[in-house]
């Protein structure tokens, strides 16, 4: 590698067109996931012969390493680390390590199923990995499993979130995503599970990401009426945000059980402060989770593009974004905004 340039804070951070800078960076290590979860990889159009991206095609951890660098030089300090399922990449703990070891990087976090946690959570702890996100969306055993495809074991899920309570990588927060008639009936029950633990539930809107999950606007359950019926059983007060472009709202409960959060993309769109690129594990640069192009970094990468070139390349990227399709979905739905053609979820980690 030529050209490296060293990591240090640039004067001139970039910033899009609608003045938002880069902070953050989502990293997808892999586009394999051993569940097939309706809203992001149903089983009908990913079956277990689908071919995903084979080794060659994906990023090496060297060369993920490489390219988070380069981004926390233009001003990322928040690296998150989704797929697909992150647990199945054989040298997770190689890349969290070096990542763990890129100065400037303030946060190193994963999102998994936890289906796999358990045996794993002190390790990547061990690496450096700081914070985890579990994605849960019923406590009922049978409606887990359907909701996984068919192929999820919620005693799994609930030991992997009790390793990594026990690796240090608490507080863990937890997504549910709620659709209408499908766990909307949960709401309660999961609050109540989770309060008192120290970790943080969070209820997601149902999203039309991808083109293949069946959204409809009838399936989406408006945080606000989640955030009623939570009140109504145990009272909230708000809570202000934890740092610039958060996207969740954050409530505790005033007996002194914890927080919830709500991240309301279709009810409340935080499109204005969204401060989020996304690597797929092909080396793609997205700048929204709602687009239908990525940005190749890897193959210029791999034909020797040095550290200057490929940062101009980034800031080129980011500097010509004026992405907002939370903003516009109502006229993508009516056919007069941004093109219905998106990147499939398991490819950028939501």
């Amino acid at each position: 590698m030529t050209g490296t340039i060293p990591i240090r804070v640039v004067r001139d951070q970039p910033h899009d067109r609608l003045r938002r800078p880069l902070h953050d960076l989502r990293i997808s290590l892999i586009d394999r996931c051993n569940f097939r979860c309706p809203y992001c990889m149903p089983a009908e159009d990913y079956p277990r012969h689908h071919a995903f991206l084979r080794r060659s095609q994906r990023m090496l951890p060297g060369e993920i390493v490489r390219l988070a660098r380069l981004f926390v030089r233009l001003g990322v300090r928040k690296l998150r680390l989704t797929g697909g399922e992150p647990l199945l990449l054989r040298e997770l703990p190689e890349v969290i390590r070096g990542l763990a070891g890129i100065a400037g990087v303030e946060d190193l976090a994963m999102t998994s199923n936890g289906s796999l946690l358990a045996a794993r959570a002190a390790g990547l702890r061990q690496a450096g990995l700081q914070r985890l996100t579990v994605s849960l969306d019923s406590l009922q055993a049978e409606r887990f499993r359907q909701l996984s495809g068919g192929l999820g074991d919620l005693d799994d899920t609930l030991a992997g979130i009790a390793a990594a309570d026990a690796a240090g990588l608490a507080p863990i927060k937890i997504n549910a995503v709620i659709q209408r008639d499908v766990n909307d009936d949960e709401v309660e029950a999961l609050a109540e599970h989770f309060r008192g633990t120290g970790h943080t539930l969070r209820f997601i809107e149902f999203m039309d990401v991808g083109t293949c999950n069946g959204w409809q606007a009838d399936k989406v359950v408006a945080s606000a009426q989640l955030l009623a019926r939570i009140h109504a059983r145990w009272p909230l007060e708000a809570v202000g945000p934890a740092h610039a472009g958060e996207v969740a709202r954050r409530y505790r409960y005033l007996d002194g059980a914890g927080e919830v959060g709500f991240i309301s993309s279709v009810s409340q769109p935080f499109c204005g402060a969204c401060s989020r690129a996304r690597l797929s594990a092909d080396g793609r640069l997205y700048t929204c989770l709602f687009t239908g192009h990525g940005h190749d970094l890897l193959t210029p990468m791999r034909e020797g593009e040095d550290d200057a070139a490929l940062l101009a390349r980034i800031c080129a990227i980011w500097s010509a974004r004026q992405d907002r399709y939370s903003q516009l979905r109502s006229q993508a739905a009516a056919g007069d905004g941004p093109s219905p053609d998106r990147v499939e979820m398991y490819s950028i980690g939501g």
